[in-house]
């Protein structure tokens, strides 16, 4: 069975609360809970990782590699800070989509430049979350049997 994985970096447990006005009202439960009826209806298995810490991030995705067809990520803020993300994405066979919330390119400065984006399959911004959707859809429709 073909198998997503979904990663969120720092601050996204917090979603709901943090910003809504920015973020939304949806808590990253509900994200995944929308998330795991859509990879079940095209007969996938999902799975979801989230962590403040930068090497928890880059230990989920080494260990990845053998595992998941796909993976979607809201890298937070390490989106423009990571060069050991960007590194450990770059060095896998797993393709990646790259999702924010927010349009990181309508926002501070410093968050115009995405270290990862160069290294990720697509990424998807400014949508809120449905982003997440869109970026599962690109994995579920590729890899549609039948």
């Amino acid at each position: 069975m073909k198998r997503l994985l979904v990663m969120n970096g720092p601050n996204l447990n917090r979603l709901g609360k943090r910003e809504p006005s920015i973020y939304g009202a949806a808590t990253l439960e509900d994200i995944h809970a929308e998330l795991k009826e859509i990879t079940a209806a095209y007969g996938w298995e999902m799975d979801t990782f989230q962590s403040n810490h930068e090497g928890e991030l880059i230990d989920c995705l080494q260990e990845a590699e053998d595992t998941y067809q796909g993976i979607v990520f809201n890298p937070g803020a390490y989106t423009h800070t990571s060069i050991a993300i960007r590194d450990a994405i770059s060095g896998m066979k797993v393709p990646v989509i790259e999702v924010h919330i927010s349009n990181i390119h309508q926002r501070e400065t410093f968050r115009h430049t995405s270290m990862l984006a160069p290294v990720c399959r697509g990424q998807v911004v400014g949508l809120g979350t449905a982003g997440y959707r869109l970026a599962a859809l690109a994995f579920l429709e590729e890899n549609k049997e039948g």
